[in-house]
């Protein structure tokens, strides 16, 4: 029994390395070579060359070019695509964000949590001709984002402070936000409906983002846009009413029936940090 049970966690902690791995790769973006994985994760080469052969021979990570790299295979993407075949969720925001780039001209996203992160999951580019762009998938800290606020609006005071990380408070400029603050701002965004601001990750763009509800009420993403500063705060209204729109058309359709209270948008713009 002992001999079984042992047998069990050693799998699961190669299970858990072996996405660990994946994970690291896609990261980086780029091939690396196995030890260069392992020094980057830091776990022991013998275990990191073995679970990379295992990945290797079953396609779900593959060799670049003759000097041993290696990065995510094309089984990957076969997975990723039956994924978005079921995941309505998926499906529907692609279809969304067409829309609402097409009728605001600007940058359309949509964001979820990743882990104690934030990542833009969809991205679906304005047609101005300057245009702003994010790599899709990359971590970001949760106070640097409109989106943050929104989504951890389900959790308690005392459950943000355990759940983000206190370094990421401190902002790209040095500054660090008061948590304080950040957990005023969720509670301000989840009674407006949505969370504008300057972009504390840049200083040309403002960024909107309101929430899209599952059937228990909980935030599971945000519709997005990208603007220009000045655009953004020009068109704020009609932009907010596009998000708004769109957003709560999704959210019924993932079962939320809840009546939206009321959306001020002309309520203050914040202007970041």
């Amino acid at each position: 029994m002992a001999d079984a049970v042992d047998t069990v966690t050693r799998r699961a902690r190669g299970l858990d390395r072996a996405f660990e791995i994946l994970d690291f790769l896609r990261l980086q973006r780029q091939p690396l070579r196995p030890n260069e994985i392992a020094q980057g994760i830091g776990a022991p080469r013998s275990s990191v060359y073995e679970l990379v052969n295992l990945l290797i021979r079953q396609g779900v990570i593959e060799y670049r070019g003759d000097d041993g790299r290696v990065f995510l295979g094309r089984k990957l993407y076969f997975l990723g695509a039956a994924y978005a075949e079921q995941f309505d969720l998926m499906r529907e925001c692609e279809h969304l964000l067409a829309r609402i780039a097409e009728e605001t001209r600007e940058t359309a996203q949509m964001c979820q949590l990743e882990g104690n992160k934030y990542a833009v999951v969809l991205m679906n580019e304005g047609s101005r001709p300057f245009r702003i762009s994010t790599n899709i998938g990359e971590p970001v800290a949760i106070p640097w984002t409109a989106s943050g606020r929104l989504l951890v609006d389900h959790m308690s005071d005392e459950q943000i402070l355990d759940f983000i990380p206190a370094e990421d408070f401190v902002l790209p400029t040095g500054k660090r936000l008061d948590p304080s603050d950040f957990i005023r701002q969720v509670r301000e965004a989840k009674k407006d409906g949505y969370f504008t601001f300057n972009s504390i990750v840049d200083s040309f763009t403002h960024c909107f983002a309101v929430p899209v509800y599952d059937a228990e009420g909980i935030c599971i993403a945000t519709l997005c846009l990208v603007a220009p500063k000045e655009d953004g705060l020009r068109n704020r209204d009609a932009y907010l009413r596009v998000l708004i729109d769109a957003a709560a058309e999704l959210s019924e359709k993932l079962g939320y029936r809840q009546d939206r209270p009321p959306v001020r948008t002309t309520a203050r713009a914040a202007t970041g940090y």
